[in-house]
């Protein structure tokens, strides 16, 4: 099996602020998007409109074209399709990053993003505490659907894909969406395919100040005889379990193989957080 740490969600590059962390609990701000989408941040659910609007400074407003993706959270938007599943889209190099490494029905994306506390004050959301990043969400993946430039073809087998950006006229011939399994097994464990954490999972080192500063665990450390992480060269990997992670790319791609401990840590990850 594959494992896939896709970044997700505003930045400073993307969006101009960071996710929002209520207590443990992450809120995953969508990007803004040029892009075909049918959703606008006004269409969110009202506190993640809010959020979006207040932490932006009024960047992300109401009317402004959103990029929900992926899509894990059913309560994201008020009315969804029947038969609605996570989903998650990817294009041009990012997915063609995606297929050189081989991920395919079977394998499993973990979401992080940069996020921060957050408190609201006289009705106004704020931030109230350092950068860091964090995992949000996942998605075990069941089909990859390959879009053609219209999406009908995804639509016809999908139908509650219709909210989806990816499935929009007006991508390029590199586009595809990654759907979410109903359940799959996990280290002798069984697990919803897609959902989001109820507490984060912090990714930066604990005596970090910079998010890009990861404490790893010893299955993903080459430097420990774990089996790496593709965009990061023996360069970036710091000794005592720490990565300097790549300020660039999306999907950052492990492939697991037969490690036990590597599902084991996925799969405590996912009972203790989801």
């Amino acid at each position: 099996m594959k494992v896939i740490f896709s970044r997700k969600g505003v930045d400073s590059a993307a969006g101009g602020c960071a996710s929002a962390l209520i207590g443990a609990v992450p809120v995953s701000l969508p990007i803004p998007t040029h892009e075909p989408a049918p959703v606008t941040y006004g269409d969110l659910r009202s506190d993640l409109a809010a959020m979006a609007h207040d932490l932006s400074r009024g960047k992300l407003a109401a009317g402004r074209a959103c990029h929900l993706d992926p899509d894990l959270d059913h309560r994201a938007l008020s009315a969804r399709p029947a038969g609605w599943r996570g989903a998650l889209g990817q294009a041009s190099a990012s997915l063609g990053h995606l297929d050189n490494q081989g991920v395919d029905a079977g394998d499993l994306f973990l979401f992080w993003g940069l996020y921060r506390p957050v408190e609201q004050v006289a009705g106004r959301w704020r931030y109230c505490g350092p950068r860091r990043h964090a995992i949000f969400g996942w998605l075990h993946v069941a089909e990859v659907c390959r879009i053609t430039d219209d999406g009908i073809d995804a639509l016809r087998r999908h139908p509650w894909l219709r909210d989806h950006p990816h499935v929009r006229a007006g991508w390029n011939a590199a586009n595809a969406v990654y759907v979410a399994s109903d359940w799959f097994g996990l280290a002798g464990r069984r697990f919803p395919g897609s959902g989001v954490l109820s507490r984060a999972f912090s990714l930066t080192a604990p005596d970090s100040r910079l998010p890009s500063i990861w404490q790893v665990p010893g299955w993903l450390d080459p430097s420990a005889g774990g089996v790496g992480l593709t965009y990061h060269p023996p360069g970036r990997w710091l000794g005592q379990g720490q990565l300097r992670s790549a300020a660039r790319g999306q999907e950052f791609v492990a492939d697991i193989a037969a490690r036990d401990d590597a599902a084991t840590w996925i799969a405590d990850l996912l009972q203790a957080h989801a």
